[in-house]
């Protein structure tokens, strides 16, 4: 039998859709093939990518490399996405890591050694590296070379290693988790913000051309409206209506298939889903809509803080459904309105 490559086997989807077992590929290989690939197919956060074009332009001219550079923001934003267009734009290659796997020294020191001149190093949730691996980084990222020592006890010695110039693109979606020291020595720190209405309409778009999905600018709208502001989400809804319009509408999306889908799926116009509503729910029937803590929230619903406070709250608060006061989180007035339940109490 002969082995396709993960391409045809997508071209393979593509003409034959309908989801069986032995065709769990299209899971394993969709963010890959839809992510874009230059700045100019890269949809949203406009400000950032013209800093980095005139940025790598210049490093061009110059005939160096770029300066390291931090993004920090939302999980989904597309920092990872970015990291590979910003290697491909350089015309060199990213190594792709996350901070958790370094362990031991060792670890930090192989992939820094593994390294050709030029290359792209991507370090995911920077924030978790541990202080050893931190120092090693320190002098690979501003001289581009490692202190290593050799021998055992009496014998102990130093020796310099020099590294090729290199460019670090740090993530995070917690930069107050960095230390100072590290931040500082990135040339470039940015923020990611949440996508508009719009632009998650034009990634949805651009996403259902990429994997042959019919689908309608009012469809595309409607799911973009619930995608909380992030193209990740966006594109996982819209592999989930897309199977909906497979098999209740021969494949074709319209508005009527994305609420249908969407509403089964639970999520809201607001984007919310049973979590979300749970939790605004749980503040305002069992608290009288706050102010309420966390640890208090996590244990009534049962779900792990880090979740409510890393998955949950961002969008919330971003939305203007829930407020962080000094004596714990409140519902918005805002939030009464959207779930129908009674009137808003300022405290």
């Amino acid at each position: 039998m002969a082995i396709l490559s993960d391409d045809e086997k997508l071209e393979t989807h593509k003409k034959n859709p309908v989801i069986k077992p032995d065709k769990n590929v299209y899971d394993r290989i969709f963010e890959n093939s839809i992510r874009p690939k230059s700045f100019d197919s890269y949809i949203g956060q406009t400000t950032l990518k013209e800093t980095l074009k005139i940025s790598i332009e210049a490093a061009k001219k110059r005939n160096t490399t770029l300066d390291h550079v931090l993004f920090y923001g939302p999980p989904g934003l597309g920092k990872t996405t970015l990291a590979g267009i910003i290697a491909e734009e350089l015309n060199t290659s990213v190594k792709i890591t996350s901070a958790p796997s370094f362990e031991r020294p060792r670890d930090i020191i192989g992939v820094l050694m593994s390294l050709k001149e030029g290359e792209v190093l991507f370090i995911d949730e920077i924030h978790r590296l541990n202080t050893v691996t931190e120092e090693i980084l320190y002098p690979a990222m501003e001289d581009f070379y490692l202190d290593m020592m050799t021998g055992k006890t009496q014998t102990v010695k130093t020796m310099r290693i020099q590294l090729p110039k290199f460019t670090l693109v740090g993530a995070t979606t917690k930069a107050g988790g960095i230390s100072s020291p590290l931040r500082d020595r990135f040339g470039f720190v940015h923020r990611l913000q949440f996508y508009t209405i719009d632009e998650l309409t034009q990634v949805i778009l651009r996403t259902a051309k990429i994997l042959n999905i019919e689908i309608s600018t009012d469809s595309a709208k409607e799911i973009a409206k619930r995608s909380r502001g992030t193209p990740r989400i966006a594109n996982r809804l819209l592999k989930r209506v897309g199977d909906f319009a497979i098999v209740k509408n021969n494949g074709k999306v319209d508005l009527n298939i994305a609420k249908d889908s969407l509403n089964t799926l639970k999520i809201d116009e607001y984007g919310l889903d049973e979590t979300d509503r749970d939790m605004l729910k749980l503040i305002i029937e069992k608290y009288n809509g706050g102010p309420v803590g966390l640890d208090t929230i996590a244990a009534a619903l049962g779900e792990d803080v880090r979740t409510i406070e890393d998955v949950c709250e961002p969008y919330l608060l971003q939305a203007g459904l829930l407020m962080r006061t000094p004596r714990g989180r409140k519902v918005s007035p805002e939030a009464y309105v959207h779930l129908g339940l009674g009137i808003f109490n300022e405290k």
